[in-house]
């Protein structure tokens, strides 16, 4: 593995950055070293994995540097927050990326609930599909946690961002994109991972203060591409192995919980699964 030497963030907690051609995930690998006691700040890039994940198992395929595929290890102090809050280091890497984003490219992407980062589709589809309407992911986030006793020890925070894609897959048409198909400029990945981990930095102190949550929750509030939308939600536990609500999104909590109203009048808090974006009802 060898250093990348344009990546400098030393003026942040992130002095440690180490850039790789290949490997098989930067959260596999970061998490191994946070059990080895690794210091909060390091962070690992690659150009390739070849065992990515994604959210409950997910595979995360990517060619060679078409994508900025970045893990970040954080130590926060236990007093500093609730487990059940740990959805908000998630909340805070996003909304850094989307700063990030908009400075460097002039694009606009918003959080759908939990850990995606999305952008308006151009143009509505042509024939039925799939999954979200009117919007195009962009970019996905994984928040893996190594526990000691009842304690988190420490957070490992994984994004991957489609920065350089030759073309969208015909099989991920109005649900995918990538920065330089929206921008028409190739995606300089060392500037924006610099962006990125400094625009962490301040979100990251800020969550750590008092009254941190809030600041936080309200950004996050503001660039939600989920609340206010109609939206199915698929939930997988031990107990039901698969169920569905359709509802209204109205608010994310304290905790960064998404709280949907049922057609009666019902409220359902959600801490975990799948979340779709459903065509806006008639008027």
């Amino acid at each position: 593995m060898e250093r990348n030497p344009i990546t400098d963030v030393s003026e942040t907690r992130f002095k440690n950055v180490e850039w790789v051609s290949e490997i098989e995930s930067t959260n596999t690998e970061l998490l191994r070293r946070a059990r080895e006691e690794a210091p909060e700040g390091e962070v690992l890039i690659a150009d390739l994995q070849t065992a990515g994940r994604g959210r409950r198992g997910r595979v995360w395929e990517a060619p060679a540097r078409t994508s900025l595929m970045m893990s970040i290890l954080l130590r926060p102090p236990p007093t500093a927050f609730k487990v059940s809050q740990i959805s908000l280091f998630t909340s805070a890497l996003a909304l850094a990326t989307i700063s990030a984003v908009q400075e460097l490219t002039g694009i606009t992407l918003q959080v759908k609930w939990p850990n995606d980062l999305v952008t308006d589709s151009i143009e509505p589809p042509t024939r039925p599909i799939d999954g979200d309407f009117g919007y195009r992911k962009i970019a996905g986030i994984l928040t893996e946690t190594v526990i000691v006793g009842r304690e988190v020890n420490a957070l490992v925070i994984g994004i991957g961002i489609n920065t350089d894609w030759p073309e969208v897959p015909p099989h991920l048409e109005h649900r995918a994109s990538s920065l330089n198909l929206i921008s028409g400029k190739k995606t300089n990945r060392d500037l924006l991972s610099k962006k990125i981990l400094i625009n962490l930095e301040k979100r990251y102190d800020s969550l750590l203060e008092s009254g941190g949550t809030q600041k936080l929750l309200r950004e996050l509030k503001s660039n939600s591409a989920t609340l206010h939308k109609q939206v199915k939600v698929e939930i997988s536990t031990a107990a039901e192995p698969m169920s569905a609500i359709e509802g209204t999104a109205i608010d994310i909590d304290n905790d960064g919980q998404l709280l949907v109203r049922l057609a009666n009048g019902d409220e359902k808090t959600i801490n975990v699964g799948d979340v779709y974006h459903l065509r806006p009802l008639p008027r």
